[in-house]
């Protein structure tokens, strides 16, 4: 019988042995399960945050190029118009009605950037101005022409949709570069081509300018300024680059290549 007592004891201290380690292996798994969830809800709050960082940061080089392009204009249209108020008012009132228009052009995409951050809950967001595009690119060179540049444009390749990311890029682009060519070059001449390419998107912008074979040093920036340092960060983010420089026979050269899927 003693055998018998022996084995059951053993059992009994096995069966404790094993409900012990049963116990603590479900803590350990409920503390990894409560360990995991909350590494993922941080993982969910940081990519939340990082997505919200860089609409911010977006927002601001949108913001920047919308003022600094418009407000350029404005300026230089109300010179003209100071200059010629007295003797020209035909002319004089045409300059203030293209000061008019960039400024509630401003105030329109302002309005659609503002949309974004908090939209109205009665639909008034169905009002704003659509995101800048290629498709509306006639009206900025209108308006760079009228505020004294004339600008060739040129397209090659079949013309296509394109992803909303970098067509509003690509429309930055020729806006800040033809912003600077009308704030720093002659005001002679302005070209623009666009190459919707198979597998890229190319955009090159031209204007004329004092050679540097000259000798002086001619106006305007060098190709580092905060446009075209923003402009050349979002190009990287879609896998393409951004070359902006002088160019020896004058004037500036603003090029990108944009990589896009094949049609």
């Amino acid at each position: 019988m003693l055998w018998l007592v022996v084995a059951v004891a053993v059992a009994l201290l096995a069966a404790g042995t094993l409900a012990v380690a049963l116990v603590r292996a479900q803590r350990a798994h409920a503390r990894a399960l409560e360990e995991r969830g909350w590494l993922l809800e941080r993982e969910r709050e940081t990519a939340a945050k990082n997505a919200v960082d860089a609409e911010r940061a977006r927002i601001a080089q949108d913001l920047h190029d919308i003022v600094s392009h418009n407000v350029s204009v404005m300026v230089i249209q109300a010179g003209a118009a100071r200059h010629v108020l007295a003797t020209e008012p035909a002319d004089a009132e045409a300059a203030l009605l293209a000061v008019e228009a960039a400024g509630r052009d401003t105030m329109k995409e302002l309005r659609h950037l503002l949309g974004l951050l908090a939209p109205s809950a009665d639909g008034e967001d169905e009002k704003l101005s659509p995101q800048p595009s290629l498709s509306r690119l006639s009206p900025l060179i209108d308006r760079i022409a009228f505020a004294g540049l004339p600008v060739d444009v040129r397209i090659s390749g079949e013309p296509r949709p394109l992803p909303a990311g970098v067509d509003v890029t690509a429309y930055r682009i020729i806006q800040e570069a033809l912003t600077n060519a009308l704030k720093h070059g002659d005001g002679v001449q302005a070209q623009v081509t666009v190459r919707y390419a198979d597998h890229a998107l190319r955009i090159e912008i031209l204007n004329s300018g004092p050679s540097v074979l000259s000798g002086g040093r001619p106006p305007g920036p060098d190709g580092e300024g905060r446009g075209l340092l923003g402009l050349r960060q979002r190009v990287a983010v879609y896998g393409g680059d951004l070359d902006a420089r002088r160019r020896l026979g004058g004037g500036f050269r603003v090029r990108a290549k944009i990589p896009l899927e094949r049609p």
